[in-house]
């Protein structure tokens, strides 16, 4: 108990800090593999980890020795488990003001008109049941996506958005990538999620969607070509049967300012068709 109280009074304000900076890095780091097939590794990892020790203080050698073997091969299985949330971690790093200007900024005019063409095609396509797939860039760069399309470097309006994804047309397959005010491309490819949880009714459209949205910031629009139903998704998740002002709230507070509050509170919900 002595030696207990010792350590807590030395405690100084540096160790705080640190200890700070520490639980801090691990609770951001919880919240980026949450709800992800990363997460049951890491559990897993854990319980290992806890396997070794006992091993050891019951002097069970052969099994201890086993376990480590294992917990040094698992750091490498770990790094390539863990690749697209690292990924992700240090993406939300470099979009910080420190190191890049916003590729999203612009007048609150401009953001607007943009959402409301892009809204207008949606509700367009979806009465018609014309399948569609919207990727809005947000600070991410996907210009690696833009290659793999059609350039087209037009202006965002509804009536060109609408005329891409008539079918038939050379370009109506694929994906529509919209920087700022410009569609950029076309007939873009997208990588798709691997997901298991998904339902199996999501088509190749919905799961491109997803997929773009785990790999980065992006926005993705989808609307089905079964049932006409608009769906968005945004850091991995996906909300369903979208009507048009409620697609507009959402992008509206997906490109609002970082000074900005909140212009609409949406609870991202996955529903089965």
């Amino acid at each position: 108990m002595k030696e207990v109280m010792e350590i807590f009074l030395n405690i100084g304000v540096r160790d705080v800090i640190d200890m700070a900076i520490v639980a801090f890095v691990f609770y951001k780091l919880f919240m980026l593999i949450r709800h992800t097939s990363a997460e049951q590794v890491l559990k897993g990892l854990v319980v290992l980890l806890i396997a070794t020790k006992l091993s050891q203080w019951a002097r069970l050698y052969v099994t201890n020795w086993i376990l480590k073997n294992t917990m040094t091969v698992g750091v490498i299985a770990l790094l390539i488990v863990f690749q697209p949330e690292l990924r992700r971690a240090l993406e939300h790093i470099g979009r910080t003001k420190l190191f890049t200007k916003s590729i999203m900024e612009m007048t609150h005019e401009d953001l607007s008109d943009n959402i409301d063409e892009i809204v207008e095609a949606a509700i367009y396509l979806s009465r018609l049941k014309i399948g569609a797939l919207m990727i809005l860039e947000r600070e991410t760069g996907i210009g690696d996506i833009i290659e793999t399309g059609t350039a087209i470097e037009g202006k965002v309006s509804s009536g060109l958005l609408i005329n891409i994804f008539i079918p038939n047309t050379p370009l109506h397959d694929g994906a529509v990538v919209i920087r700022k005010d410009k569609i950029m491309a076309a007939g873009c490819v997208l990588p798709l999620t691997e997901n298991p949880n998904l339902s199996k009714e999501l088509g190749t459209r919905h799961r491109a969607g997803i997929g773009i949205s785990e790999r980065c910031d992006a926005v993705a629009i989808m609307v089905s070509e079964e049932t006409g139903a608009i769906s968005i998704a945004m850091d991995g998740k996906l909300s369903r049967y979208l009507d048009g002002k409620t697609l507009r709230a959402v992008l509206k507070n997906a490109y609002k300012h970082e000074n900005d509050k909140p212009l609409f509170r949406w609870n991202w919900r996955q529903k089965d068709e």
